[in-house]
Formats: C-alpha cells, sequence, structure tokens
C-alpha cells in the first residue's frame, strides 16, 4: 500500500463547480467517492478540496479500505463497437459520403459537435 505521501502525489482529476445555490464553488474528486469540499472562492475551494483529499486519503489508510488509482487517458483505447438500426447506418454513410470524409471520421464529427454543445 502506498503511503498518503505518494497518493497525494498521484494526478486525481478535480471537478470545480459553481454553488448556485450557497454561492462560491464545491469541488469533488470523481475517483474518490464522497470526496468533497467548498469555497468561497475558486482558490479557496480548490485549497479545501486538498485538505478534503488528503483527509479522505487518510481515513481510508487507516480504516484499510481500497484506495482507487486515478483514471488515467491510458485506460481508454479511443475504439468502441457500436450497433445501430440499419436505417440509421445507411443515413450516416450517405451524408458521409456527401462530405467527402469516412464515416468514421463523419461520427467522430457528430459526437465532437454534441459533446462540446453540451459542455
Amino acid at each position: 500500500m502506498r503511503t498518503i505521501e505518494e497518493y497525494m502525489k498521484l494526478p486525481y482529476r478535480i471537478e470545480l463547480i459553481p454553488d448556485s445555490d450557497e454561492g462560491g464553488f464545491v469541488a469533488t474528486f470523481p475517483d474518490l467517492p464522497g470526496c468533497l469540499s467548498s469555497g468561497e472562492t475558486v482558490e479557496e475551494a480548490y485549497k479545501n478540496a486538498e485538505d478534503a483529499k488528503h483527509e479522505w486519503l487518510l481515513a481510508a489508510i487507516e480504516e484499510g479500505i481500497s484506495i482507487p488509482e486515478p483514471d488515467s487517458i491510458e485506460d481508454y483505447s479511443g475504439q468502441f463497437k457500436l450497433r445501430l438500426p440499419r436505417s440509421l447506418h445507411r443515413q450516416l454513410a450517405l451524408q458521409s459520403k456527401r462530405e467527402g470524409v469516412s464515416m468514421n471520421q463523419y461520427c467522430v464529427f457528430l459526437l465532437s459537435q454534441n459533446n462540446t454543445a453540451r459542455t
């Protein structure tokens, strides 16, 4: 098992979200369930989150709870298999042909466009 110092150096992703109800910001670590904090400013929320992460990790070590490793881009191959109705397959194939790109490139474009619109 790693030491608290080793865990603190791992690149755990932090999410800082504006708190529309209370004001300020809420900070969470998606890879560490239940580890969250808040602050009036982004800087304060980040500092408080680092303190909360330290205490969360320390408690997990003391209790012998398994601590997940941080999510990494290396965990994803960039490929997945997708099943879709034949009619949609046909529409995508025709549209990609009209655009002069492969269906794979066209689908990546559509997914990227939709993902950007949601974030």
